[in-house]
């Protein structure tokens, strides 16, 4: 156990270090971020400023501060998620982060991470203790979240999901080169032969068993499969630059399972093994290791044997021998070895395989030279031939002959072809390469021979697919696009898996879901490379081509692939021929002889010679070869001779295309299961991580996008059947028995679990569960599987502690029995008695013995004959059996037939089912689509309604006029001539209305087209189905526009033709019309005033309604409370109830008792009756209140919603009339330009509006005083309920038993009234937002009609203005025949210009591409962190609204748990009432049977005096006849009075019976009255959500609505820019004359401000000039003086030098002279001493200042060459900026010329057009004026419009902000929720109290019973006490002696029995 602690704690962390609070705080504080980095990919910084979209960062390492955009920089997550185990739980999902948590994870030793479904593995580049059998028990069988990560837990899952799904499975470890792919696969087969071993149990325990031979016993089968990888590995792995151990192939180990989940057998299959290895590796690599192992691995013997030499003998092996780290490649030969023999490969399989290898090196000895003369070929030395013909059996000279001349068929004969010295080299290393893959294929094959076990049928396979990794290296060959081909299908399988085949699901299974595309698609790649025209197919075509080169080749690619996007054309310096764009990155490719490897050539004779070889091995190895051979036969020579033999073989990439689509189809029918392996750096260095690499294979990989969709979708899904077989344990009792459909069922146990919405999603045939939740619900199963295994196993051991207890109790009886008997034998064993016994005892039993054997001997004849009875019964039974077991073998095999057949018709049964569903689907969506047809038809009825009255109306307005026309016919001919100019100007307008119907038209399409195209490209994003939907709606709505819009023409038409006509018949009516238009008019601006009054009035109406509805729901909530009020009176009432039945209760217990206290029940019973009364009387009074206010209610309601219903007709009302004005207005909007008294009739629509408007306060008042009444209704309520309660407290106070509960059932009632409020005020809130709302939208209408009707009002400018403009083209014309001949130079000048300005906008524009392409990556970065804060934001959303439908099913649950109180306090008043019936019943009853006791005791008391007279009769004899008559009377007046007794008693029995069957039909009722409640909860639920619904539908429509507002706006804002841009170009032709005025004088302005600007320039420059003049000055002159201190220096060093030479050489002076006067004195010497110190410190001192001043040199000579190069600088400035002055000045006066020369050729040629066009100018100049202010008040109405959207923005964003209150204030529902429940359990409690009640009415019917049985028993008593009177009767006293002396005598012989046996006791002798 401590062994595994300590692996463990290698892949988990240390939580302690993580969750440091302090490194929170510190998190918090510093507002760390992820900051770009060149090196390190991402670095920690920190925000220390905000300046708008940019940050100022502090790097948290080095403290430099940065200024970086805010798109750059990526969130951190909280320390809390460092080294999380699972990257799909960080809360910041990006880059940085994932390379973060993996960096660290590494820097702990933790390389193993999950990434949503998948593990990434950094390959740790050293040895962990992770891989022990010990931790192969800690994984087995565990859940993935139960243990850290690991490929254990990878292996584990998917051997239990083979297990339990029955479903193949694959585990692909994939990843570049030196990831780790080949340990991991090692590990999984670890792993799985562990686990599933099928013999690793019954092994045996003795080690020194299983060591034996084992180089010469085969294995186990699990051993084998771990033994056949070392062989893969010798043969197949070789070091490349890396990794020491690549795999170079790829290899798929399937390992087939039986039914019972162990190993029945593996095969193995390989891809692409990198044969030219063998011939050759780059620098610091090696060949396979076989090859070195074999070399270092053999014996001398062995080597002579194998004729081997030095591996740098060998020409294959060109890098010699390098040796491996930690590697002994001859330990590594030994174990190879070792494996083979446990794979029962035999000796000479063996051999022969070592044999081959040498071969293969041997060839590469093969050394050929060219004859001079000629292109032969020759070997002058064949040891090394002989060596390989004894190797492989073959002859040495047809084996030299295969090589040098070949024999080939050259038409019919055979001929011997001469090869030069390349071809020979060419065929051997061919021959060598296929000779290695023909053995490393054999090998492949033998293994799979060793592992196929036919004992074992497997049933299902694991798969591990480990391939070789994506290759990019600087050039690459066909190798590695084989191999990158490989990695591409791979990546495209689990892109398939992860992203497109995951959300296909969730849409084929119905699923709210939106397909995100990842951009994650490698198709187009995949079929550049495979699909026909392919690069493969091309390649295999120039393969069939005789004259086709790899140049060919190439030529070939550009042809057919030069505009594919994932093909690349590289420059002319490139080194490569092309170039391919792989999901990893580009790869250069080089088509250096691949032709003639996909071919792979072999030389035909050396294969002959092999097929036909000694050695069987290679016979075996070489038999039914494929290849291409070597030389020409019917097509011509290639650069190496190269044929195809025809049908014989197929290309390499043939083959591999092939094997890869096998691999892709095994793949894709298995459940995948990926593991990412990443290469952490190229050094091979455990602990070191490049970032940059790291990053750039997880965005090859594709982990974000599969940790996003892991987090985003719902990779959990589980059958229903499945679902509901395996959680129905969590959910007991929510499915009823019997069947329920699979789907309800689970929704049924997901209700019942409590889930909320947003953890899962219910398809057609799964359920789909977010990651973790299913984790959770098996931990919730196993933890009630615990339980339950722990209630049972108490259960087992209480039986076992029961049955041992009465084991026990056994024994002690029997072990006290035994002692009895034992102290009895013991006081007994002397007793002279007892021996006697002993001894006559066993004689006594000789005389029955003889009977007893007759009666045996009976027994056994009968016993015989049984048997034999029995043994004929057998026979028949096992003949019987046989025949039934026949049946039954006949009927499992019809059986067997019957349930295939049932399992194609489930299937079918299914697909009908689905196909149903769809058919169900599509049928809802017809219905709801000929609903909507059917509205819409009603909606054009309705429509055409109107408009008939429309015409009704205009109609009789007609025939009114008619009749004034005949009137006024005689005025009719001085009318004719101002009628024909009517006539023309009508005309006009009627050519300018059709042109301009036309140009409506074509503007209506262009507006639709534009309209469809701006949303294409807005919803581009969205899906395509709610785009079609959006532009279906809107097209339709325009159609019905358009229809409309029809109509109204048509309309209009038909009355301008009725106007046209009634103009023609009057003219002198004409006056009179105009004033009657006038009068319409006015009318209509009445209509209009009215319209807007009424619609002012429907608002206020519709507030009003509001309000009143409002005030009816606070009323009905009032009403509420009161009912509430009256059910906790009903609950006091209650109490009061239970207090009566504990009376009752007493009463019973007095009752048991009344004999003695008669009195005291009586005045029990008065005041029980009292009581009763009271209740009564205050139950009646409760009811009839309830009763009142229930119909004053309903009357409010009634009253208040018919005024709703009222006021929705009259708004209804005005619509139409709204409707139908705007007809009218539309009509005659085209003969009203020239009315104008609406002043005046505005005045007194006001007025009218004021007086409606007075009317309509009347009305409010009214209302107000309705609501008045109301009120005041509610408090004569609320009296009578304070009377209620009074009376109540009355008779609460009386009971102080209950003061307690009352006052307990008040609070709760105080907290719902309290959680009441809320929810209103809640609701309140709700309402306000709904009635902005729609303010808001009726605002947006408002809006909507002023831009129409301004859009009207341009459309009447702009064809006032075409009409001008007409007029203006005429002489447009004229001009522009004039101006073309000046205009000619002009524009070419202009055109010279315009290529200027495009130049200029070129540049503008590539830098705005460089801007577009930065805001693109912001755009994307900011689209993911707006998907995760959408998911966020879906989350919360999803969360508040399950919190507000718990909040409304709590509600809705309250309510009905009210409604439930109330029925069950109605059925428990109900029964109440019943029980106190049958206490009254009881009670008479009762009074009955007293009255029958009295009956009895009287009938008692004549009996005794019959007796006592009987007896007198006895005595005395006499009048005997007469008393026998009278006691027969006697007689029968008591059997009448018992037979009454009885039928009393019968009728009580009977009532008894009938309570019993009304108390079970009350609980009948009750039952049903549940399930009623039930079922209407949930049609209550089901209306709430339907009424939810319909709201947000209201709301999207709305939504839509101003959607299709802006859309509407955008196009008329379009409309008007084609409007314009059309105005634009009528325009220029006019303004042409203009603008080349215009042009003049910009030009002149223009020349002159680069005059100017020039002039500016040269003055800078001048300026300039001499500053630099100044500078250059001042720099010479600090070098003149510099140069100065330089000189001065340099004498000073040479005069110091000097000096101090001098001093050197008065020194040496002095010393020599102290050397030569050693005999001086001292003071001398002294002296001398002392000036040779002084002379030392001078030259010190002047070595000082010798290098001071060497200092001061060399600074000044370092400012002298500073400032030599600033003055060559500003010379060269100073020279270009006098080179630009003289251009500039050139260019002035070139400029001044043209100038000049414009300006008098201008004046010259244009000055009389200029003053024929400026008036026309100047007129068009104002008419544009005017338009562009009516533009300008367009745009401001656009902007206020825009206001308007940007307020209902910042109000969604309050919305937002309310929807966080709601949270807040869903957390306090939960408290409310919380509480509510506890309510819940204590109205359960009640619940239970009323059934004790109910459980007290049975024990009182039970005591109904038993006074019952007594009555009966008193009865019986009564019978039995009649019998001896009767026999006195009869028989007299005679009968009672003899009757009684028997018994007398018995009683005699009792006792003396009784005496003979104390004598007995007592020891007496026994007497004769």
């Amino acid at each position: 156990m401590a062994s595994t602690t300590s692996e463990i704690s290698y892949l988990q962390v240390q939580k302690g270090i993580v969750a440091d609070p302090a490194l929170q705080a510190e998190w918090a504080k510093k507002r760390l971020v992820w900051v770009p980095h060149e090196t390190e990919g991402f670095v920690s910084g920190s925000i220390k400023e905000d300046r708008g979209d940019d940050a100022v960062v502090e790097l948290v390492d080095n403290g430099k501060r940065l200024t970086l955009s805010k798109d750059d920089l990526q969130k951190m997550n909280p320390p809390k998620f460092d080294k999380v185990e699972d990257m799909a739980e960080l809360t910041c999902l990006n880059e940085a982060s994932v390379l973060h948590n993996l960096r660290e994870r590494y820097f702990s030793s933790l390389i193993y991470t999950y990434s949503g479904l998948f593990c990434v593995v950094v390959n740790p580049y050293k040895k962990l203790p992770i891989y022990s059998e010990t931790l192969i028990e800690a994984f087995k069988g565990k859940k993935r979240h139960e243990m850290p990560p690991h490929i254990f837990a990878i292996a584990d899952t998917a051997y239990r999901s083979m297990l339990q799904e029955r479903e193949d499975q694959s585990i692909l470890c994939t990843g570049e080169s030196g990831a780790g792919k080949t340990e991991n696969t090692k590990k999984v087969i670890q792993y799985l032969a562990y686990v599933a071993g099928a013999t690793r149990q019954s092994k045996s325990n003795s080690p020194s068993k299983q060591k034996q031979d084992l180089e010469n016993v085969i294995g186990e089968l699990e051993h084998q499969l771990l033994q056949a990888n070392p062989i893969l590995e010798a043969f197949g792995n070789s070091k490349t630059v890396k990794n020491d151990n690549s795999s170079r192939f790829g290899k798929f180990i399937r390992i087939n399972f039986d039914m019972s989940g162990y190993i029945s057998g593996a095969n193995i299959e390989f891809y692409l093994l990198e044969k030219s290895r063998t011939l050759r590796q780059a620098g610091d690599e090696r060949s396979f290791h076989i090859f070195y192992q074999f070399l270092r691995g053999t014996s001398a013997a062995e080597k002579g044997n194998f004729l081997l030499e030095d591996v740098d003998k060998y020409r294959f092996l060109n890098n010699g021998y390098i040796n491996l780290p930690n590697v002994d490649d001859a330990n590594e030969f030994h174990n190879t070895v070792r494996s083979m023999k446990i794979m029962g490969f035999q000796e000479e399989e063996i051999t022969s395989v070592l044999r081959l290898v040498s071969a293969v090196l041997l060839f590469g000895n093969m050394e050929f030279f060219q004859e001079k003369k000629s292109d032969q070929a020759i070997l002058p030395d064949d040891r090394v031939s002989q060596k390989l013909c004894h190797l492989l059996g073959l002859p040495l000279v047809d084996f030299t002959k295969a090589f040098l001349r070949p024999r080939i068929k050259v038409g019919r004969e055979f001929v011997h072809k001469a090869q030069n010295k390349e071809q020979a080299e060419f065929a051997v290393e061919a021959i060598s390469k296929a000779c290695y893959e023909k053995m490393f294929r054999w090998l492949v094959g033998r293994l799979n021979k060793s592992l196929d076990r036919t004992r074992r049928q497997g049933a299902s396979f694991i798969g591990i697919l480990d391939i070789a990794g994506f290759e990019i290296f600087e050039l690459n060959s066909f190798e590695q696009l084989c191999i990158n081909y490989t990695n591409e299908k791979l990546q495209q399988l689990f892109n398939n898996t992860m992203f497109i085949l995951e959300q296909e699901e969730y849409q084929r299974e119905g699923i709210d879901w939106k397909f995100i595309d990842f951009g994650l698609d490698l198709q187009p790649t995949i079929d550049l490379i495979e699909k026909p025209m392919g690069i493969l197919a091309l390649l295999d075509e120039q393969c069939l081509f005789p004259k086709a080169t790899d140049k060919s080749l190439v030529e070939k690619l550009f042809v057919n692939h030069s505009k594919h996007p994932k093909f690349v054309i590289p420059e002319m310096r490139a080194k490569s021929d092309f170039a391919v764009i792989h999901y990893a990155g580009r790869v250069d490719y080089l088509a250096d002889q691949w032709l003639m490897k996909n071919m792979d050539p072999l030389n035909e004779n050396v294969v002959a010679l092999f097929q036909n070889s000694s050695d069987p091995f290679v016979v075996s190895i070489w038999k039914d070869a494929e290849f291409a051979g070597i030389c020409a036969s019917e097509y011509s020579e290639t650069a190496f001779g190269v044929r195809t033999k025809k049908g014989m073989f197929r290309t390499v990439s043939q083959m591999h295309k092939e094997q890869l689509t096998r691999l892709m189809t095994t793949l894709r029918n298995t459940n995948p299961h990926f593991v990412r392996c990443i290469i952490p750096n190229h050094e091979k260095k455990a602990g070191k991580i490049s970032s940059l690499l790291v990053l750039e294979q997880l965005r090859c990989n594709g982990v974000l996008e599969g940790i996003r969709i892991c987090r985003q979708g719902f990779p959990n899904r589980v059958l229903f059947q499945e679902f509901r077989h395996r959680y129905e344990i969590l959910t007991p009792n929510i499915i009823p028995k019997g069947f329920m459909d699979g789907k309800e069922a689970v929704r049924k146990m997901i209700d019942g679990l409590e889930m909320e919405n947003n953890l899962y999603r219910i398809g057609q045939s799964k359920i789909f569960f977010r990651t973790g939740v299913l984790a959770h619900l098996e931990e919730e199963r196993d933890l009630k599987l615990t339980d339950l295994i722990v209630s049972f196993q108490a259960q087992c051991r209480a039986f076992l502690a029961r049955r041992l207890y009465q084991k026990r109790m056994q024994q002690s009886n029997a072990i006290r029995v035994l002692q009895r008997n034992g102290l009895a034998w013991l006081k007994l064993r002397n007793w002279q008695w007892w021996r006697l016994f002993t001894k006559v005892k066993p004689l006594l039993q000789v005389t029955n013995q003889e009977a007893a054997i007759a009666l045996k001997d009976e027994e056994l004849k009968v016993v015989k004959d049984k048997l034999n009875k029995k043994e004929i019964e057998y026979g028949d039974i096992e003949k019987r059996l046989k025949q039934l077991s026949e049946e039954r073998n006949v009927l499992q095999e019809q059986l067997q037939q019957e349930s295939e057949e049932r399992a194609e018709v489930e299937e079918m049964r299914e697909r009908l089912s689905s196909k149903k569903v769809e058919l169900e689907d599509m049928l809802t969506e017809l219905n709801s689509k000929l609903d909507e047809g059917e509205e819409q038809v009603e909606k054009l009825a309705e429509e055409k309604k109107k408009l008939q009255e429309t015409v009704r109306d205009l109609e009789e307005q007609l025939e009114e006029e008619e009749q004034a026309r005949q009137k006024l016919m005689l005025d009719k001919v001085n009318v004719d001539q101002r009628w024909k100019k009517l006539e023309e100007k009508h005309a006009e307008l009627a050519d300018s209305y059709e042109k301009l119907v036309k140009e409506k038209k074509n503007i209506e399409e262009r507006a639709a087209q534009l309209t469809n195209h701006l949303l294409e490209e807005e919803e581009r994003a969205k899906h395509v189905g709610k785009q079609r939907s959006r532009i279906e709606m809107q097209l339709q709505e325009q159609e019905q526009e358009l229809k409309k819009e029809k109509q109204m023409r048509t309309e209009v038409e038909r009355l301008k033709r009725k106007l046209e006509i009634e103009l023609e018949e009057q003219k002198e009516l004409l006056e009179e019309k105009r004033n009657k238009l006038e009068e319409l008019n006015s009318l209509l601006s009445k209509r209009e005033e009215e319209l807007t009054t009424l619609l002012t009035k429907s608002d206020e109406d519709s507030a009003n309604n509001v309000i009143l509805q409002k005030q009816i729901r606070e009323l009905e909530s009032a009403l509420e409370e009161l009912k509430e009020d009256l059910d906790n009176e009903k609950v006091l009432r209650e109490k009061a109830e239970k207090i009566r039945r504990d009376l009752n209760d007493d009463l019973e217990t007095l009752r048991t008792e009344y004999l003695e206290a008669a009195d005291k029940t009586a005045i029990s019973l008065e005041i029980q009756k009292k009581k009763d009364e009271e209740l009564k009387e205050l139950k009646r009074a409760l009811e009839s209140a309830n009763a009142a206010g229930d119909v004053k209610a309903e009357e409010l309601k009634q009253k208040y919603q018919k005024q709703v219903e009222e006021l929705v007709e009259q708004v209804e009302l005005q619509k139409r009339l709204r409707s139908q004005v705007e007809k009218t207005k539309n009509s005659l909007d085209i003969e009203k330009s020239s009315l104008a008294a609406e002043l005046i009739v505005v005045q007194a629509a006001k007025a009218e509006a004021d007086k409606k408007r007075k009317q309509a306060e009347t009305a409010c008042i009214e209302l107000n005083a309705r609501i008045a009444e109301l009120d005041s209704a509610k408090s004569a309520l609320a009296q009578h309920l304070a009377k209620a309660q009074s009376e109540l407290d009355s008779v609460v106070k009386q009971k102080e038993d209950d003061e307690q509960n009352v006052s307990a059932l008040q609070r709760k009632i105080t907290l719902l009234e309290q959680q009441l409020a809320e929810a209103q005020d809640q609701l309140q809130e709700e309402t306000r937002s709904k009635l902005a709302m729609q303010t808001r939208v009726r605002q947006l209408e408002d809006d909507l009609i002023e831009s129409l009707e301004m859009r009207e009002e341009v459309e009447l400018k702009r064809k006032e203005l075409e009409g001008q403009l007409d007029s203006v083209r005429v002489a447009l014309a004229d001009a522009k025949k004039k101006a073309d001949e000046g205009v000619l130079q002009q524009m070419e000048e202009m055109k010279k210009k315009a290529q200027r300005d495009l130049e200029v906008t070129q540049k503008t524009l590539a830098e705005m591409e460089v801007a577009r392409d930065r805001f693109e990556r912001s755009k994307r970065k900011l689209q993911q962190e707006v998907e995760d804060a959408n998911i966020e934001l879906n989350n919360v959303r999803t969360y508040s609204r399950d919190l507000e439908k718990k909040q409304r099913r709590f509600d809705q649950q309250l309510a009905e748990e009210r409604a439930n109180l109330q029925k069950v306090v109605n059925e428990r008043d109900a029964l109440a009432q019943e029980s106190r019936d049958r206490e009254t019943r009881i009670l008479s009853l009762n009074n009955d049977l007293e009255s029958l006791r009295s009956q009895l005791e009287e009938s008692e008391r004549v009996k005794r005096m019959l007796q006592m007279e009987l007896d007198e009769s006895v005595s005395s004899k006499d009048d005997v006849g007469k008393n026998v008559h009278e006691l027969e009377k006697a007689k029968r007046q008591l059997e009448a009075e018992l037979q009454e007794q009885r039928a009393q008693v019968e009728e009580l029995e009977d009532a008894v019976q009938i309570a019993e069957d009304a108390r079970l039909r009350l609980d009948v009722n009750l039952q049903a009255l549940k399930s009623e409640q039930e079922r209407i909860l949930a049609a209550k639920e089901q209306e709430s959500e339907e009424k939810r619904r319909s709201l947000l539908k209201q709301i999207r429509d709305l939504e839509n609505e101003l959607e299709n507002e802006r859309r509407t706006r955008t196009g008329a804002v379009s409309n008007r820019k084609k409007i314009e841009s059309q105005l634009m170009e009528m325009e220029q032709q006019l303004e042409l004359a203009n603008r080349l005025k215009d042009d003049y004088s910009r030009q002149f302005k223009k020349y002159q401000q680069i005059i100017k600007d020039m002039q500016h320039d040269n003055e800078e420059v001048r300026q300039s000039k001499e500053e630099l003049a100044n500078s250059l000055r001042e720099m010479e002159r600090k070098l003149r003086t510099l140069d100065a201190e330089n000189t001065r220096l340099i004498e000073a060093n040479e005069s110091l030098m000097n000096q101090k030479r001098q001093l050197e050489a008065e020194k040496d002076e002095l010393e020599d002279a102290r050397s030569r006067g050693g005999g001086m004195n001292v003071d001398e010497r002294r002296r001398l001493e002392a000036k040779i110190a002084a002379l030392e410190e001078e030259v010190e001192e002047e070595q000082s200042l010798a290098e001071l001043a060497l200092d001061k040199q060399r600074k000044a000579q370092m400012q002298v060459e500073q400032l030599t190069t600033e003055l060559s600088v500003e010379r060269s400035t100073t020279q270009k900026l006098e080179t630009e002055k003289q251009a500039m000045e050139r260019a002035n006066r070139e400029l001044k010329n043209k100038v000049s020369e414009l300006e008098t050729s201008a004046q010259t040629r244009s000055r009389a057009q200029i003053a024929a066009l400026e008036a026309k100018i100047q007129y068009l100049e104002e008419q544009y004026n005017a338009e562009s202010q009516e533009r300008a008040n367009a745009t401001r109405q656009y902007r206020r419009i825009e206001k308007r959207l940007a307020d209902a923005i910042l109000q969604l964003e309050d919305e937002r902000r309310n929807t966080e209150q709601n949270k807040e204030q869903a957390e306090r529902e939960k408290t409310r929720v919380r509480q509510i429940r506890r309510r819940l359990d204590e109205m359960e409690e009640e619940l239970i109290r009323e059934q004790t009640k109910a459980r007290n009415l049975q024990r009182m019917i039970d005591d109904l019973n038993a006074a019952n049985d007594t009555l009966s028993r008193d009865n019986n008593s009564l019978r039995g006490q009649r019998r001896p009177v009767r026999d006195t009767l009869l028989g007299g006293r005679r009968v009672h002696i003899r009757n009684s002396s028997p018994h007398d005598d018995l009683d005699s012989i009792g006792t003396e029995g009784s005496d003979m046996t104390d004598d007995a006791k007592r020891g007496l002798p026994l007497k004769e």
